[in-house]
């Protein structure tokens, strides 16, 4: 696609029109493939598969082309948010399962070795118990500003290897400044309904398209992948999905004449 732009500038006080020999020079538009992943910062899966995804994306050559979006999803919608000081990980997952607290404790051994080999420090025995929705709150806001990566790797951290309440403001807060939020716009996230109704859209589109368990990955609305899988399952899926994807969306080049031109900043050159 050729676009040739003819440009003119008038000052503003009223001399002639001038017309300008333009320099021409060639501009690559690229659009992206997008990839959706639904997870909850209280998964432990959800780490590990982000671990996983991105070792696959490290040996992808077209991740310059991929467009990461975060979603959110709540494992344990119930849990009141008024949190209980008292009510151990241990504890609670072990009523929520039917089983004893040893076998808890065995499991999260098993998940913290597969933590170990995605390079990962869990300490699964000390997590806080707490209704995930204000964290999803943030996470939304920081989607808004190109901060959803980070916010997804600041939470999990704090939650799996410090150990961090996140329903408690103080600590939400601590962690939106260390990616780049003001205090006023945590204090946005958690007071405005637009970013709770933004949660509640996620998980309302995660049981329209099937998702009942997190991680749970969406290339391209084409391909799915459940679960923490290795690292070569992503690579394999995000080969295909982008290739016949690219057939579709052939990069453009622009031919852009370049001329005089006002800019937002009150610049005219």
């Amino acid at each position: 696609m050729r676009i040739v732009l003819l440009l003119t500038l008038s000052n503003l006080i009223g001399t002639p029109v001038l017309s300008q020999t333009l320099e021409k020079q060639s501009v690559m538009v690229q659009s992206k493939m997008q990839i959706e992943i639904w997870s909850d910062v209280m998964c432990p899966f959800c780490y590990i598969g982000k671990r996983h995804f991105e070792a696959a994306m490290r040996k992808f050559s077209g991740r310059d082309r991929i467009e990461v979006i975060w979603k959110s999803f709540q494992l344990d919608p119930s849990i009141p948010e008024e949190t209980n000081p008292n009510l151990t990980a241990t504890q609670y997952l072990a009523s929520r399962k039917g089983i004893s607290e040893q076998q808890v404790k065995m499991l999260h051994q098993q998940v913290e070795q597969m933590a170990r080999t995605a390079g990962l420090e869990y300490h699964l025995d000390n997590t806080a118990v707490y209704n995930s929705f204000k964290v999803h709150r943030l996470i939304q806001l920081a989607k808004t500003k190109g901060l959803g990566d980070a916010a997804e790797e600041a939470f999990f951290r704090a939650h799996f290897t410090e150990n961090k309440n996140l329903a408690d403001l103080p600590v939400l807060t601590e962690i939106g400044k260390r990616i780049g939020l003001k205090e006023a716009e945590v204090q946005e996230a958690l007071q405005n309904d637009l970013y709770a109704d933004k949660v509640r859209q996620d998980i309302q589109e995660a049981g329209a398209i099937g998702v009942n368990g997190v991680p749970f990955f969406v290339f391209n609305r084409k391909y799915a992948i459940s679960g923490a899988q290795p690292a070569e399952a992503f690579l394999q899926t995000l080969e295909k999905t982008f290739a016949e994807w690219k057939k579709d969306h052939p990069e453009a080049t622009l031919e852009v004449s370049q001329g005089a031109v006002c800019t937002p900043d009150g610049e005219c050159k």
